[in-house]
């Protein structure tokens, strides 16, 4: 027995091959349509949500300033600690929402280490936070009691939600980090930098003039180099301006203070390192942020790739640039450096070179104070030298010199609090 449609047999013989092929082509397209739309009603459904996130990480001892015979440096473990999390929420329920971490602040104590860590998810709008807090505090206490990647006092675990714009703020305050991709040509050749490139990157500038460079190691104070001020260290003569071009500048303070190192003497070249107070404090954003900085202890190999950015001028003899520029060199071994031919013994302790003995890619003039940075494998900027000096501008065997960062860790430490 077979099943019959009413009058589908009749219908079916007055249609054509080509009606069935239109009708099928407009039901997928229907389908599809549909499809797109619900997707979208998804996507725009969801929302991301922050929650801050701590735990002690027991029975360890951290390198903090500068002894030799700690198990861990700081630098270390916060990355341990977000690879760490990574792997414990990419590896649970939550895979499809979780986001990314990143950990704020590691604060040695007696008995270990407690981190903060700020953590990123993505959720549809209609969750409620309380629920989701429980979840991620279920999961963090569930898989740390398991994990080897660190010794973590289970029962220290909290989390709590923070509103979007707190979290994202937090977020945003964390050195050394950036939003656009890494794309480097050079200074000398007036390839210029994109724009969020280089947030730390500030100009700083004697009666509106752009003077130096300087870098924003926190919300109230640069590092740049002494002989900026060697004819004026009066606050009330400089400002500061931030963004990638001088001018129109993204956002310009005043001047508060301006420490020089005190056993920096000119026209020695020696000691070539200064903070500077400014007011008022900024906001982070995309295009403002603070660079890491290095513990005293770290140190850098030569042949490391390094980056350079300033305003200085294009070549020797040239006027400073409206537009930031930047350049990608490498650090010389003091080895090479000290050779005759190349500076012998101008180059002190406190002192290194980068770039090429060929020439050609190097700092000029109007780059001094500014940053030489590089990145560690979880993408954080650290800032390890300071545009100091340099025979002429990208000459063969004059490389440029750079203030060692580390050197003066905690020179800057004493000033700033940081």
């Amino acid at each position: 027995m077979m099943y019959r449609t009413v009058g589908f047999r009749t219908q079916n013989r007055d249609l054509k091959p080509w009606m069935i092929a239109l009708l099928a082509v407009l039901l997928l397209t229907v389908v599809a349509v549909t499809i797109g739309l619900l997707a979208h009603l998804l996507v725009s459904g969801q929302k991301m949500e922050y929650y801050h996130g701590t735990f002690k990480i027991s029975d360890l001892q951290v390198n903090s300033h500068s002894e030799q015979n700690s198990t861990y440096q700081l630098k270390d473990l916060r990355e341990m600690s977000e690879n760490m999390v990574d792997e414990i929420f990419i590896d649970s329920a939550l895979n499809k929402h979780y986001i990314k971490n990143q950990v704020v602040r590691l604060t040695p104590e007696e008995d270990g280490v407690k981190a903060d860590i700020i953590m990123v998810f993505q959720f549809p709008s209609t969750e409620q936070k309380a629920l989701l807090r429980e979840k991620i505090l279920s999961i963090l206490n569930q898989k740390i009691r398991n994990t080897r990647a660190l010794p973590v006092n289970a029962s220290s675990v909290q989390v709590n939600a923070m509103s979007s714009s707190t979290g994202k703020q937090t977020v945003q305050a964390c050195c050394g980090k950036r939003v656009v991709p890494l794309i480097v040509n050079r200074i000398m050749s007036g390839d210029i930098a994109a724009k969020a490139a280089w947030p730390w990157q500030a100009s700083l500038q004697r009666n509106n003039i752009h003077q130096c460079g300087a870098t924003l190691i926190s919300n109230t104070w640069l590092l740049t180099a002494a002989h900026c001020f060697t004819n004026s260290a009066n606050p009330h003569q400089w400002t500061v301006s931030f963004g990638t071009t001088i001018n129109p500048p993204l956002m310009k303070r005043s001047i508060r203070r301006i420490i020089v190192h005190e056993r920096y003497h000119s026209p020695a070249r020696e000691y070539d390192i200064a903070v500077v107070q400014f007011s008022p404090r900024v906001t982070f954003t995309d295009n403002i942020r603070r660079v890491c900085l290095p513990e005293a202890s770290a140190s850098f190999q030569p042949n490391s790739t390094v980056y350079i950015t300033g305003f200085g001028a294009l070549f020797y003899g040239g006027k400073s640039q409206n537009n930031l520029q930047e350049a990608k060199l490498k650090i010389i071994s003091d080895e090479v450096c000290k050779q005759p031919h190349v500076y012998g013994h101008d180059i002190k302790s406190g002192m290194f070179c980068a770039g090429y003995l060929e020439g050609i890619y190097d700092a000029c003039r109007g780059d001094s104070g500014g940053p030489l940075v590089v990145k560690d494998l979880k993408d954080t900027w650290y800032l390890i030298g300071i545009v100091s000096w340099g025979d002429n501008c990208g000459q063969k065997n004059k490389p440029g010199v750079y203030t060692k960062v580390v050197y003066y860790r905690n020179w800057i430490t004493s000033k700033t609090g940081l």
